[in-house]
């Protein structure tokens, strides 16, 4: 079980490895967190510096370094992490993970392996990597120290009644609820093409969902992890869907009026703004920039041309 305790010690280990990223309020009661100013454009180096380096406190960093599997932002802040700690880092993603992450991937030093259509099959491929060259495994979501170390974020947030959080693994809004979840009402929000928190909750337990959403390079786990679950559970968090379009007009939005880009996946929690009650304070947690900037130009031009 994570808790805020666990939590509080992540915020300690991972001082001085990561961003204290701002929020700003962009409209009376509401801010925006902008994790996407993290180092290596998302939320997961919090986690994964606070894997690594607790590895590392106990003895038990081996020589072959790390090994992850990600839709592209674990692997990211795992290859970030690494190069930082001077340490060998090798990412299994899918041959659908964008460009832009997998050239990132390369340039800080990782070796990518592109496996399979789905993070669950570079997942598998992966964990026989692991037991092939005995490296420290780095979960995108699913493990203790990854979980507390994404909930440091919300010891940042400001004092509020709401906050919204792009859900895939549950790694983030497991880590949350674990912080701030005894004060705040936490909602997560999921594609509607990828529902992991609300097939769960419906069921009693993580349950494999389809995957088929515009955003499912970053949320796009089939199952939610069990920690994040179980936090999620202790602590009454909602979930919401979004469809795919109410995601790709919340990310043009977020460019047009406030000049933002984020990827997709994070402008789903944007998405589900008009879903909470009026007349509460709401942080909306813009988790991750690590899309194509030419993809969002393209589509405000067209949205242009089209009068929109």
């Amino acid at each position: 079980m994570v808790d805020r305790g666990a939590v509080e010690a992540a915020a300690r280990r991972i001082d001085g490895y990561v961003r204290r990223t701002p929020s700003f309020e962009v409209a009376p009661g509401l801010w925006f967190k902008l994790e996407l100013l993290q180092h290596s454009g998302s939320f997961k180096a919090r986690g994964a510096f606070n894997r690594i380096l607790a590895a590392r406190e106990a003895g038990e960093l081996p020589a072959a370094g790390v090994v992850a599997a990600s839709g592209g932002n674990a692997g990211l802040a795992v290859a970030f992490a690494a190069a930082r700690l001077g340490i060998p880092a090798e990412v299994f993603v899918p041959q659908v993970a964008p460009a832009v992450k997998v050239r990132r991937l390369r340039e800080l030093g990782a070796v990518v392996h592109q496996h399979g259509r789905e993070y669950a099959e570079a997942y598998a491929a992966s964990t026989i990597r692991v037991a092939e060259t005995g490296a420290l495994f780095v979960h995108a979501y699913d493990q203790p120290e990854i979980v507390a170390g994404q909930g440091t974020l919300a010891l940042e947030l400001p004092d509020v009644d709401i906050v919204l959080v792009a859900t895939g693994g549950g790694g983030l809004v497991g880590g949350i609820a674990a912080a701030i979840g005894d004060r705040a009402r936490v909602v997560a929000v999921e594609p509607a093409g990828a529902p992991t928190l609300h097939a769960a909750l419906a069921a009693g337990h993580p349950v494999d969902v389809v995957v088929d959403s515009v955003a499912a390079d970053s949320l796009g786990a089939r199952r939610i992890g069990t920690i994040g679950f179980d936090a999620a559970v202790r602590h009454g968090v909602r979930s919401l869907l979004v469809d795919d379009d109410a995601i790709v007009r919340a990310r043009r939005r977020l460019w047009a009026e406030h000049r933002i880009v984020v990827e997709l996946g994070a402008a789903a929690a944007y998405a589900a703004l008009d879903q909470v009650e009026a007349g509460h304070r709401v942080a909306v947690v813009l988790c991750g920039a690590n899309t194509d900037p030419a993809d969002l130009t393209a589509e405000t031009v067209q949205d242009l041309s089209q009068g929109v």
